[in-house]
């Protein structure tokens, strides 16, 4: 049986947790991610099986062409087959959902009114089963790929449809939903591909168009065989907010400052300055030409600034941490925020809208009160070089970016701003060149 050497890198973060495989070249092959918790070592796992996951896809695609460059056929049988894979794995966890639902009303609470409880609920399970169909069909796009979010929106508005104020009510849903979500999602699945890639498989081939059907033989095989590779992990190291709690040894733990700087470097060979900002803390770093830390600033004191702040605020306008950006982004007249403390954001807020200012325009203001705190960071740390690297969550925010973007150019003038696609996954990145490192080491 073929085995390949693998290295994993961890980053736990205070809002997302993220891992990464390489392959023994180095080259990425699986990222995962997934919500963080209170139970980090769950929370590890569950990102660390989903990387898993993606670097099996990864290796079925390099199995169909030795130049790891797919046509047309294995292209469109690849997208189908994961998209495939997607809902199997999305259903397996809904049918997970539906035994702890059913678990969850046999307590004493719902004695009187279990028959018709476990009516309703498997009503709303059904029809969450059919709209599955929906989310993962060839066109969908879908809001959000954790199972939570998906299965909650379902849930809650499927709930509102069934429920009697006279007999199982929204809220008794809404009390059973809560209770059985944070068991399901709190479930770590190493098995994933193993048990759905068999029933997204037939889904696949039983679906395939008419123009690929002859070379459906050769695509399975093509799966069998990415399927039968064993990984040998050989190094593993973790990293993030909250890297101490990882069920790692001492020696596998790297600093945030030190896995954000190679990973940067590793991302744009030619970056000397670094500005994370994460969930919890905003980080400056200089690097030299190995992505080596040079110097550094950072602020893990107060959550002003960082991603955790930008949640308060959505949270304050009843919106999603994604709309931000985008309505800032509409604004014609940008107000000038005092404070970036988030003690005292939603006071100033409320006051700014209820003095009839846009939505719109306080958003501009409070990025770019964000931004300028990120600034005070990056002088101290030694200014901006000329390749300049933007990671971390915030860093998917265009609204962020923008104004970045407008306060580089204002204070160092023209600069080569650089951000990944992927740039969540930076410290996991290098989180995982170090275990390889480490490896070669000893080796």
């Amino acid at each position: 049986m073929n085995s390949i050497q693998i290295y994993v890198g961890i980053d736990l973060g205070s809002t997302t947790t993220k891992a990464i495989v390489l392959d023994e070249g180095g080259n990425v092959i699986g990222r995962g991610i997934t919500n963080s918790r209170s139970n980090y070592d769950v929370a590890c796992a569950i990102a660390r099986d989903e990387a898993f996951v993606r670097a099996r896809f990864t290796l079925t695609r390099q199995s169909f062409s030795k130049d790891e460059t797919p046509g047309n056929a294995e292209k469109s049988f690849l997208a189908s087959l994961e998209r495939n894979f997607r809902l199997e794995q999305y259903l397996g966890q809904l049918e997970r959902l539906r035994l702890i639902l059913h678990s969850t009303a046999e307590g004493p609470r719902f004695r009187d009114s279990k028959d018709e409880l476990d009516r309703v609920l498997e009503l709303v399970i059904s029809e969450m089963a059919e709209r599955a169909l929906q989310h993962y069909g060839e066109l969908a796009v879908r809001k959000s790929d954790f199972f939570r979010d998906l299965a909650a929106a379902d849930y809650m508005a499927l709930a509102e449809k069934h429920s009697d104020p006279k007999g199982i009510t929204f809220e008794t849903l809404c009390g059973v939903f809560d209770a059985a979500i944070l068991i399901v999602e709190n479930e770590s699945a190493g098995d994933a591909f193993e048990r759905h890639i068999g029933p997204a498989l037939d889904r696949t081939m039983l679906k395939a168009p008419e123009k690929i059907r002859h070379e459906l033989a050769r695509l399975r095989s093509g799966v069998e065989a990415a399927r039968s590779i064993q990984f040998r992990e050989t190094g593993t190291v973790g990293t993030g907010y909250g890297r101490q709690r990882l069920p790692f040894p001492k020696e596998q733990i790297r600093s945030e400052i030190l896995c954000h700087g190679l990973g940067a470097h590793a991302m744009f060979h030619d970056t000397r300055t670094v500005l994370d900002i994460g969930g919890q803390d905003t980080k400056a770093i200089q690097v030299d030409p190995e992505g080596i830390v040079t110097a550094f600033q950072m602020n893990d004191r107060c959550a002003a600034g960082c991603g955790r702040y930008l949640g308060y605020i959505a949270d304050e306008m009843n919106l999603g941490l994604h709309e931000l950006g985008p309505l800032a982004q509409q604004s014609t007249c940008r107000v000038k925020i005092n404070s970036t403390c988030t003690v005292f954001a939603g006071a100033e807020l409320r006051e700014r809208l209820s003095l009839g200012q846009a939505r719109e325009d306080i958003l501009a203001g409070l990025h770019r009160a964000m931004i300028l705190r990120a600034m005070s960071l990056l002088a101290r740390s030694g200014g901006i070089a000329d390749q300049f690297t933007f990671t971390g969550g915030v860093a998917r925010n265009p609204a962020a970016v923008a104004a970045l973007r407008e306060l580089v150019k204002e204070n160092y003038g023209d600069r080569i701003l650089n951000i990944s696609a992927d740039s969540i996954y930076t410290g996991a990145l290098g989180a995982a060149l170090f275990a390889r490192r480490a490896a070669q080491t000893v080796n």
